[in-house]
């Protein structure tokens, strides 16, 4: 276990803003778990719970204890020869237990490559992409109640899941830390190809008939091309949801805003493009202070030169409130924005 007094965090958080905290507390080993379950004093209005630092931006500093789960570990679980369980430590990199499935055969999650992050912080938002949630694949997630010691087994169906949602973020945030994670793969691979862009990826590679780990190639690929690198230019990927709207409001604005692309995703609601919105405003590209909109792509805020929290923060609100007047939708945060505690 590592503990460090007076910690800078802009080397724990993928936006690369400065934030102090006043200990870093770092869990290597299940012996380390132990300690901190009988002999820490977790106090959620002074100390965090922190993965690999990709989905929050920090506005201000902690004045008690930022506390990293480090513990890997993943195998099987059991293999049936077409369901296999996995299990993954809450320390394991998200994208480096995607390639680890692969290279067992498995699929399920190969839409999900290159999402940063650590394993444990995967069900905290119901991690999804190109058409795939988490959810999907979820068995369950073992968790330490910071309240009363004990651990806690969370079926899939209990972690209350919803888009970029759970539990864990909403209705219990700050409650629960996330100790490993299982899923449910397949070795009968089924291609889910549905959304935009991935046929066309595959077919610019030559591919007919792709096998997961061609498709986990395409997205890889998509992801690298559309979205900047946060090793040079700070960000936390998407800053803001894609609004779900009833599907009134969705035909009056598809009718006004041709377009607009609009995902139906049920008989009565439909998801919008939140980056359509914010281009439409002229966001894309624009910079405030030292933060700014991507050239790439309109979801995405960057530090772009030695941007604060708060001015990245400033900008995000400056670009909801133009959305709001322009097209009477309002737009939500994805990272987690934390301010002193």
């Amino acid at each position: 276990m590592k503990r460090t007094s007076n910690a800078s965090l802009k080397h724990l958080n993928s936006f690369a803003v400065e934030a102090q905290a006043d200990q870093l507390l770092e869990l290597e080993s299940e012996q380390d778990l132990e300690w901190f379950t009988h002999q820490y004093r977790f106090d959620p209005s002074h100390d965090l719970i922190l993965g690999a630092g990709s989905n929050i931006l920090f506005a201000g500093d902690i004045d008690g204890t930022v506390v990293l789960n480090r513990i890997t570990g993943k195998h099987i679980v059991t293999d049936s020869n077409d369901e296999v369980l996995i299990e993954a430590c809450a320390g394991e990199n998200w994208h480096q237990l995607v390639l680890w499935s692969l290279d067992q055969g498995l699929s399920g999650i190969e839409n999900l490559s290159l999402i940063p992050g650590l394993a444990g912080a995967a069900p905290m938002q119901n991690i999804g992409a190109y058409g795939v949630e988490l959810a999907d694949t979820l068995d369950s997630v073992q968790a330490l109640d910071l309240k009363s010691k004990e651990l806690r087994l969370f079926k899939a169906e209990d972690c209350h899941f919803a888009y970029r949602n759970s539990r864990f973020k909403s209705s219990d945030a700050g409650r629960y830390l996330i100790t490993r994670i299982r899923l449910r793969l397949q070795r009968n691979f089924t291609a889910k190809l549905a959304y935009a862009g991935i046929g066309e990826e595959l077919q610019a590679m030559g591919i007919d008939v792709p096998t997961a780990r061609q498709v986990s190639e395409a997205i890889i690929q998509l992801r690298e091309r559309k979205l900047p690198d946060p090793k040079i230019s700070g960000n936390a990927g998407s800053f803001f949801k894609n609004p779900v709207v009833n599907i009134t409001t969705a035909n009056l604005l598809k009718n006004e805003f041709s377009d607009l692309p609009v995902y139906p995703l049920n008989d009565r609601q439909a998801k919008l493009s939140a980056a359509w919105l914010i281009e439409s405003c002229g966001w894309k590209g624009h910079c405030m202070g030292g933060a700014a909109v991507s050239d790439q792509h309109a979801l995405v805020l960057i530090n772009k030169d030695n941007a604060t929290g708060n001015e990245l923060l400033s900008l995000a609100e400056a670009i909801r409130e133009s959305v709001q007047h322009r097209f009477a939708i309002e737009l939500q945060t994805e990272p987690r924005i934390v301010q002193t505690l």
